[in-house]
């Protein structure tokens, strides 16, 4: 079985996600994050990681070593996503012997795949780490890694070509040990609305259009909002749901559902009657409330998302429908923290652990976990090779 160690964890969606590509090939076996809520709800799914609540830069190697019982050349693979500060003082990597605490939250990551030298390491982060400081940030850490023995590359993925009822757009950067074939995800989905992307197109990772006489991919149409949570109870503003009261429609809702037998997280936001005022106007965009509901906002708030098209990306504040384009398409109310789960592509059996208050930061924050199953795909197809080479070389010493 092949060990996940995922930094900067969060609720673990990223690494959850890895392990359902091929169930029994990944294990998590590290979790570190700074929020207790988070790791909460991280080490409730992945019950044989180890669980650390601490800044990465304070945590040794060796720490990480003694607490996993896991060592170099023991880790399949070194996921995470740094936060954005991360990369705001990146410096050549500067030793390989010791940790240094005036690493930044990059550097660290670094240096841990320095140490445990796994095959694969894939980094996520927000698109804007594709321009920052002109470019130079992301050449840089490729040059990091490059430094310690990893070929990189990076490619903007929308998570809707994977099956994800959301039009969330992460850089993911892949590295592998040199001589390793570097494989990114495949899209299984195809969606052709607006997204922000990035001026380099050959950074876009997308559905590949191929010539008639080629065989051409079968690609699914992209999950809409409404494919994602139309079997969930209809429910008003206050109100709450605990159990299942329509069949699934589709396979994505039952994919989702995962056998549950109750329904939890299902309660809407009690509005005030001026918001359902607001929310009765609700439209596309901002422009569709009257002058007089309102004083100001961004053109996304107080809307209301399209049932047909995959959702905007969540955000940490979905449940508030002045924060972002979060009212139900049909229902005058904002998202319940299940319909937020469904749209980041998480299982209802997937255990959340704090207060409606961080529950609904945690799945806006969250790595969809459909992504991290299509890059699980890549990093099964990559360590296959890996291990046909390890084995040719036994072949070959007997």
């Amino acid at each position: 079985m092949n060990a996940i160690f995922d930094l900067f964890c969060g609720t673990g969606g990223f690494s959850y996600g890895i392990e359902q590509a091929i169930p029994g090939r990944f294990e998590t076996r590290l979790g570190v994050d700074i929020l207790s809520d988070a790791l909460k709800t991280f080490s409730s799914n992945h019950k044989n990681a180890t669980t650390v609540k601490a800044d990465i830069r304070k945590l040794s190697c060796q720490k990480i070593r003694e607490l996993t019982g896991i060592g170099p050349g023991d880790v399949s693979v070194i996921a995470g996503g740094p936060p954005c500060q991360g990369f705001s003082s990146i410096r050549p990597f500067r030793s390989s012997q010791k940790d240094d605490p005036r690493n930044s939250l990059f550097e660290q990551f670094a240096n841990l795949v320095n140490y445990f030298q796994p095959p694969v390491i894939v980094m996520e982060n927000v698109v804007g780490l594709a321009t920052h400081d002109g470019g130079k940030t992301i050449d840089e850490i490729i040059k990091c890694f490059s430094n310690i023995g990893y070929e990189c590359d990076w490619k903007i993925l929308n998570a809707a070509h994977f099956g994800v009822p959301q039009k969330r757009e992460r850089l993911i950067l892949m590295g592998v040990l040199k001589g390793l074939p570097l494989i990114f995800p495949t899209p299984s989905h195809k969606y052709n609305g607006s997204t922000v992307g990035c001026k380099d197109k050959t950074k876009m990772l997308v559905p590949v259009d191929l010539p008639l006489f080629q065989q051409q991919p079968i690609l699914e149409n992209a999950i809409s909002v409404m494919d994602a949570i139309g079997d969930l109870p209809e429910i008003d503003s206050g109100e709450s749901a605990c159990i299942y009261t329509n069949l699934p429609s589709n396979r994505y809702q039952h994919e989702r559902r995962n056998g549950a037998k109750t329904l939890e997280l299902h309660s809407s936001t009690k509005h005030s009657d001026r918001m359902l005022e607001i929310i009765k106007h609700s439209g596309p965009n901002i422009s569709c409330i009257p002058k007089h509901l309102i004083s100001s906002g961004f053109s996304t708030c107080y809307s209301r998302l399209a049932a047909d098209e995959p959702s905007v990306t969540i955000t940490v504040n979905f449940v508030h429908p002045a924060s972002n384009r979060c009212i139900h398409p049909l229902q005058n109310r904002a998202l319940t923290p299940r319909e937020g789960a469904r749209i980041q592509s998480f299982d209802d059996t997937y255990n959340f652990v704090g207060t409606r208050t961080q529950i609904v930061k945690q799945i806006g924050n969250a790595v969809p976990p459909l992504l991290g199953k299509a890059v699980g795909f890549a990093v099964a197809n990559i360590l296959s090779v890996s291990d046909t080479a390890k084995s040719d070389k036994f072949k070959r010493a007997v």
